[in-house]
């Protein structure tokens, strides 16, 4: 099956809106094995709109688009499908109860354009809407699928997971050929080196893919492998999964799109350890990550935000004289502050953060990414240095993934050497 994703919204054209959608529908259909060949974005504009329905239509056999499909006068998506398939437009009850609902939760009056969004084309199968007032289309006509979803991230978000897939799925239970996608996610080492370590790609992958997707956190290494049926696509990718551990495991931290702060959290819970972080230079970033985890008061006991001196001093109990010798930036700082988080909290891990994040703020002997990060436990009061790059916003990103891997190699004995 081939895909076509159309976005509308000129919102999106002009910058104004990072178009989400088409990362998320891309990945969801590659899951799927259903093949993307195209994705466009097209403006307000009626005669666009319907020249792009008419080539998505004669090229692929799934057309999914999102947007224009709100009650003002520049929603003109649903009156584009309308003319499109030759249809007219039907009031549909579930909708209009779903609308009326929705504005009674709200404490609010439904209006005549609130009522009207519950016109649907009478040719599609509809898509209840359980965040928004927008339904979603399904149409199916000349063995072709024509999908239609809101903009609006999470109203889509939801139609594709509740509907849209499942239905996919059950039109895709009899292929004859299987493809098989996992996501190893990596962190720790840049692509190049990742890629240098894993020797000669051609023999290692043996006719299957594997793609290098980098990004502030790390690289996620994508596996695609096809075969004629699931049993031995499953094979085929657990062999080249170990050859691939075999060689850089230690860097692998979890699958698919697993996130570290996830890991870890699993990690600390399975041996009953809690930890306690001092952070500097990243503000918080990290306890934030940490308590983004459901269930973070089980492994998570304080987060304190040491940003000047004198709070490393008082709250910290960091040597003044030390923290004069070496500066706030320092290995030995960074050790002091791991060792002073983990006292006064009396947890088993103690972590800190402190660096240079940029633009200013940088000596001649200590640049923009100069970052130290310190971790204590029961056996060793530790600290090593980072250098990261000359933005800020990712030097903190950066720093924090770094933190947590160090975390992460601590839990599971993995040496901090590389």
């Amino acid at each position: 099956m081939k895909a076509q994703i159309i976005t509308i919204g000129d919102e999106i054209l002009i910058g104004q809106t990072v178009n989400t959608n088409v990362s998320f529908i891309g990945e969801k259909l590659t899951n799927l094995q259903v093949e993307v060949i195209k994705s466009t974005v097209i403006g307000d504009n009626d005669e666009l709109i319907m020249k792009e329905f008419e080539d998505a239509y004669n090229h692929a056999d799934l057309i999914i688009v999102t947007g224009g499909l709100g009650p003002t006068h520049d929603d003109v998506t649903k009156s584009c499908v309308v003319r499109f398939f030759d249809t007219e437009l039907v009031k549909n009850k579930e909708v209009l109860y779903d609308i009326k609902e929705i504005f009674k939760r709200r404490g609010r009056e439904v209006t005549k354009t609130n009522e009207e969004q519950a016109l649907v084309p009478k040719i599609a199968e509809v898509i209840r809407n359980s965040r928004g007032t927008a339904p979603g289309m399904w149409i199916k006509k000349d063995e072709k699928i024509f999908v239609v979803m809101p903009g609006v991230p999470y109203e889509m978000t939801e139609m594709m997971n509740s509907t849209v897939i499942p239905k996919l799925e059950s039109l895709l239970k009899d292929r004859k050929d299987f493809t098989v996608i996992k996501n190893l996610m990596t962190t720790g080492i840049a692509e190049s080196h990742l890629y240098e370590k894993l020797g000669d790609i051609n023999e290692l992958l043996n006719g299957s893919k594997l793609a290098f997707l980098p990004n502030q956190f790390g690289v996620k290494l994508r596996l695609t492998v096809k075969a004629s049926n699931e049993e031995e696509c499953q094979n085929k990718l657990s062999e080249l999964e170990q050859r691939i551990r075999t060689i850089v495991g230690r860097y692998i931290y979890g699958k698919d799109d697993e996130k570290l702060e996830e890991v870890i959290a699993r990690l600390l819970i399975d041996r009953s350890l809690k930890v306690a972080i001092a952070e500097s230079c990243t503000g918080g970033l990290i306890s934030s990550r940490l308590t983004n985890v459901s269930g973070s008061s089980e492994f998570f006991e304080r987060g304190v935000i040491a940003y000047s001196n004198a709070a490393k001093v008082e709250i910290l109990k960091v040597d003044e004289d030390l923290l004069q010798k070496y500066g706030a930036v320092s290995l030995e700082v960074a050790r002091l502050m791991a060792e002073g988080v983990r006292a006064i909290s009396g947890t088993e891990i103690g972590l800190s953060v402190t660096g240079i994040m940029g633009p200013t703020g940088a000596t001649p002997n200590k640049p923009v990414g100069l970052v130290y990060i310190g971790i204590c436990d029961e056996n060793l009061c530790t600290a090593k240095e980072f250098r990261f790059g000359d933005d800020r916003l990712l030097n903190k990103d950066r720093t924090s993934q770094a933190a947590l891997e160090m975390v992460r190699r601590n839990l599971l004995g993995i040496p901090y050497d590389e």
